[in-house]
């Protein structure tokens, strides 16, 4: 049982992350190379916080998620002015700034030695040191966070949003200020993915470069992609499949040598299928042909 709750609270922690990225590429029809980035911003910023202030769960989740929000504000000004494939290579850059950042300013992140020892958090009284109680946190903060992306998204704001994602010039000519909400909404994405990283943070209390690289920010658009965009069931059955497939894999006897080479050739095969046969994934409202 104590497995299974561990892959839970991992689906769960990857729910919020692709939910964040959907609000992008599903309903704003931006695609987003640097997700993974954004969530490092949010693990090492927890770490620190909690590891030198002793700030607790409730106050450092809030600071980071603010922090990562008013930094994405300052870096979209500019990137989304951008459209299509360069809006797309200039998060990639972001990306590999931020994989950069991580591996190299040891006097902050540590660098390739990682941040450990970060403590779990503690909420009032409650001090959240088991997986099953973690599972509880991680899935309440998930539930919170498909309530307010619903809200969003069926809101008059979220007709904007598809307006936007389907004709931008259109939009504009109807009064719209685009570039003011696609920076809200990449705001509100980071802040999302920021609080995915703190609770990753929290969780496995070490954090690592190579756990926010580009093969990660890849992983978690074909999360969305698999499940589809513009549907909060979407990212979430795309999570919830490649975060249990690794699982079937290692179950099935394949060698630990070349597990992860198995599992990105998986991936991959994944993605062209889909893109061939269900370009809107297996329960998205917009295809990504």
């Amino acid at each position: 049982m104590e497995y299974i709750a561990l892959i839970l609270v991992l689906i769960c922690i990857y729910c919020i992350l692709s939910l964040s990225l959907d609000l992008l590429v599903g309903h704003l029809g931006l695609l987003s190379m640097a997700q993974a980035g954004i969530a490092g911003i949010g693990s090492y910023c927890t770490g620190i916080i909690a590891i030198e202030q002793g700030f607790p769960f409730l106050l450092t989740v809030p600071l980071v998620a603010g922090a990562t929000s008013a930094l994405s504000v300052l870096v979209s000004i500019p990137t989304l002015r951008l459209h299509d494939d360069y809006y797309a290579i200039g998060t990639f850059g972001c990306q590999v700034i931020l994989f950069s950042i991580f591996n190299n300013w040891i006097a902050i992140t540590n660098g390739p030695l990682g941040l450990p020892n970060i403590p779990h958090p503690r909420i009032l009284a409650w001090m959240v040191d088991t997986t099953s109680e973690y599972l509880i946190l991680t899935s309440s903060i998930l539930a919170i966070c498909c309530l307010l992306v619903h809200l969003i998204t069926n809101s008059p704001l979220g007709r904007v949003l598809h307006a936007i994602r389907e004709d931008e010039v259109l939009a504009k000519s109807m009064g719209h200020n685009v570039v003011s909400i696609k920076v809200g909404i990449a705001a509100l994405s980071a802040a999302l993915a920021a609080m995915a990283g703190s609770l990753y943070a929290h969780f496995v209390t070490f954090v690592h470069p190579s756990n926010f690289s580009v093969t990660e920010s890849i992983l978690v658009l074909s999360m969305v992609i698999l499940g589809g965009a513009a549907s909060i069931r979407g990212p979430i059955i795309g999570a919830s499949v490649l975060i249990v497939l690794p699982e079937i894999l290692r179950s099935v006897g394949i060698p630990s040598s070349i597990a992860a080479n198995v599992r990105e050739i998986v991936y991959g095969i994944a993605l062209v299928m889909m893109m061939a046969w269900r370009p809107h994934g297996l329960v998205g409202r917009y295809s990504f042909r």
